[in-house]
């Protein structure tokens, strides 16, 4: 019988909505279901979040995962190995303690990840200003598990399964050409190579997440396509010959084509999968259709990791408004698989 995969559910900020959202997740029937859930983040933390909900989940700290072990609802192991005093964060703040306790959980997981003793993570939100004031200077998660995995072609894809708002039988994917970055630096870091990279990369994802033949719709930067150079030449200049550099590869790749339409196009069948080139180009319309359900997927690295693509919701965290498990159930599903590709199936 094949062994479900192993899946690290990283808790991210712990005065944000994480430790509420995998207390949530945890306690589901369906995620045992699907796969062997391992938490990495504060021990405290988790159990003050079962507290709160009274949810009855047991938590089990364990410093590293045993070499057999089954899933039950109810019941998670959850390896600490952050700072202790992650647990006195204030919630719905920002804080250092808590900016380097989701590094900390991240990097773990990675590293168990890398050798094999997880099949895939699964992130909880972090924030950005809590890494910063714990003198982490990172971006987001995205820039760590790259630096981490030591890979220089990599990207950040939003995915949306199909349904009856996104018509391709696969789902819906977007990865960015740049990423978190200021609007008026984007032009200056578009480069032909990296938009080729990106529309290779989202091409293999596809076929991974089940389009056959993946149809792949690369955006224009400036309005109209830039009008034959009447609103700027990057399309002629960069991302025209990525397109084609991309198709004389054998990719089906269509573009510079102006974002405002495509979107449409792609939503209603006609793409499987979109190159945006900056941050807000790709994540507006995907939020706008499907906030809770959209799934984070790095894309470029030797291990699998998906995430919600909303953030920690400090207006929320803690408070007695249930969370929303459907983005960060999603991404599960994305995580178990894409594992089940990436890994060689275990039997018994």
């Amino acid at each position: 019988m094949i062994k479900p995969p192993r899946i690290a559910l990283t808790m991210g900020d712990a005065s944000g909505i994480g430790p509420q959202l995998l207390d949530a997740l945890c306690s589901q029937p369906e995620l045992h279901q699907l796969c062997c859930p391992v938490v990495y983040g504060n021990v405290a933390v988790l159990k003050r979040a079962a507290q709160h909900s009274r949810s009855g989940l047991e938590v089990i700290a364990v410093d590293q995962l045993p070499d057999e072990f089954e899933s039950q609802p109810g019941t998670v192991f959850c390896i600490d190995r952050g700072q202790a005093d992650v647990a006195e964060a204030v919630p719905c703040q920002v804080d250092a303690r808590a900016g380097q306790g989701a590094y900390d959980y991240l990097v773990s997981a990675i590293d168990d990840c890398l050798v094999g003793k997880v099949d895939g993570i699964t992130t909880a939100p972090l924030n950005k200003e809590s890494l910063n004031r714990a003198g982490i200077e990172y971006p987001g998660h995205t820039e760590i598990l790259a630096d981490r995995c030591q890979v220089a072609d990599f990207g950040m894809m939003l995915y949306l399964p199909h349904s009856e708002v996104i018509h391709p039988p696969a789902g819906l994917g977007i990865v960015h050409a740049t990423l978190h970055t200021s609007i008026a630096s984007v032009p200056g870091l578009l480069k032909t190579d990296e938009i080729y990279e990106k529309t290779r990369l989202i091409s293999e994802l596809s076929q991974i997440m089940g389009a056959a033949a993946p149809r792949v719709a690369v955006c224009a930067l400036n309005p109209h396509a830039g009008e034959h150079g009447l609103f700027g030449d990057e399309e002629a200049r960069i991302i025209a010959p990525a397109v084609e550099r991309a198709r004389a590869a054998g990719l089906d790749a269509t573009g510079p084509l102006p974002a405002d339409t495509l979107i449409r196009r792609a939503v209603y069948g006609e793409f499987d999968a979109v190159v945006a080139m900056y941050h807000d180009q790709g994540h507006i319309p995907f939020k706008l259709l499907g906030f809770d359900q959209a799934v984070n997927i790095t894309l470029g690295l030797p291990i699998v990791r998906t995430s919600p693509s909303h953030g920690t919701a400090f207006d929320i965290a803690w408070s007695d408004v249930q969370p929303d498990i459907k983005g960060i159930m999603e991404a599960v599903r994305a995580a178990v698989k894409l594992a089940a590709h990436q890994n060689r199936p275990q039997t018994t």
